[in-house]
């Protein structure tokens, strides 16, 4: 069994150990120490990162990922390191700190909302993902943001009057009475870990020594999860750049809109109601439009529009519009913004068009069709010839 120096001092960087075991796992070398104050993947947290250096050589290989198996714990290094490695190798290992300080700061700050939440909603924690991003945290009972915030406010002031962080190894007697979290029936020697007055939960991993060096926490959402509720929560660096991240967001978004951070709210608001109200207006101007456009073909056979100023989408309804007022075919042909071709829809009222669809598709170089009536695609042509084969076949305005 591996020494867990990860227990003795969570802030423990570097270390000299002995590889007592080696073996090959999906390309893959695996090592295991005689001791390691690298964490093993568990408990919801995830594994640490660093490097080894070996003994003579110097050659420094990258720890991929840690792995706790029975009594052993493995650590994966690429296939590369093969001929540096050795059992009986004295090795130094190094911390990857920034990352293993990050996940303390995470891991203690989830403790703290949690019991916090627990004791207010009377609920459990069922579930616990330590990302590399965020945390996510799962609770049988519905919790709303409102609520969550309330939490967040209470967990920062416990923060803030810097508590301890404290670790037991009870016996079975002594476990008996003790309250604290679980998930799950535990059975061995039980580590509890605790804030005092916050959380009494057992738990594998690592945390810092006082509450105050979690520095910040911060729910970011909490939404219906099944049938209870799942958190979001940034915690020490990770809130502090969320926070920035969204302080400048809405500074930039305070200058163009000319008006101070706190309004920018209002502001948007307003001008989301005002585009509201503008899109309505356009929308009527267009149809007005469309129909002034459409008119100007009533009486005529048939109706051909080759045009840059509108979408596709735009063209369809002018196209339904037309065909209302002439006796044949309409088709409107829309330009596509950036390419040489256009989008093209043809409407004949009660008229069957799918032999001429074919035809023009493969004299324009295009794809699409329809039925009933009614046919869209597009076609890879310039506009004279467009007009070129509609003419050929008189089914133009002229």
């Amino acid at each position: 069994m591996a020494e867990k120096l990860f227990y003795q001092d969570a802030y423990l960087t570097e270390f000299d150990a002995i590889i007592k075991q080696i073996r090959e796992q999906e390309g893959m070398i695996l090592l295991a120490f005689d001791r390691t104050a690298f964490y093993p993947e568990g408990g919801g947290q995830g594994p640490d990162q660093g490097v080894i250096m070996t003994e003579g050589t110097k050659e420094v290989i990258s720890v991929l990922d840690v792995q706790e198996e029975g009594e052993e714990i493995w650590h994966y290094v690429a296939a590369e390191a093969k001929p540096f490695v050795s059992e009986g190798t004295i090795i130094h290992g190094k911390i990857d700190w920034e990352h293993r300080f990050d996940h303390m700061q995470q891991h203690s700050g989830e403790h703290i909302v949690s019991g916090m939440i627990c004791k207010a909603f009377h609920c459990d924690n069922v579930g616990f993902h330590l990302g590399e991003d965020e945390v996510t945290i799962d609770y049988n009972t519905r919790i709303s943001m409102e609520d969550a915030l309330k939490i967040e406010e209470q967990a920062n002031c416990y923060l803030w009057e810097n508590h301890p962080f404290i670790e037991l190894w009870p016996t079975p007697e002594e476990l008996k009475d003790i309250e604290y979290r679980s998930k799950k029936e535990l059975e061995g020697a039980v580590r509890i870990t605790q804030f005092p007055g916050a959380d009494s939960c057992a738990c594998c991993g690592t945390h810092v020594r006082s509450s105050a060096e979690v520095g910040l926490v911060k729910i970011v959402s909490a939404h219906n999860f099944h049938e209870g509720t799942r958190l979001v929560l940034l915690c020490g660096k990770r809130a502090m750049v969320f926070l920035n991240k969204n302080y400048q967001a809405n500074k930039q978004t305070a200058v163009l809109l000319s008006t101070k951070e706190e309004r920018t709210p209002e502001i948007v608001q307003k001008q989301m109601e005002d585009l509201i109200a503008l899109k309505a207006k356009l929308s009527r101007l267009e149809d007005d439009y469309f129909k002034l456009w459409a008119e100007s073909f009533r009486g005529q056979d048939n109706a051909l529009v080759i045009t840059d100023k509108i979408d596709a989408e735009e063209g369809r309804t002018l196209c339904d519009m037309i065909a209302d007022e002439v006796s044949g075919l309409a088709a409107v042909f829309t330009k596509i913004k950036g390419e040489s071709g256009y989008r093209y829809a043809c409407m004949k009222r009660g008229g069957e068009i799918s032999d001429l669809i074919k035809e023009m598709n493969t004299a324009l170089s295009g794809r699409g069709g329809g039925r009933n009536g009614f046919a869209q695609g597009s076609v890879q042509a310039e506009e004279k010839k467009i007009h070129t084969f509609f003419t050929a076949k008189n089914l133009t305005n002229e």
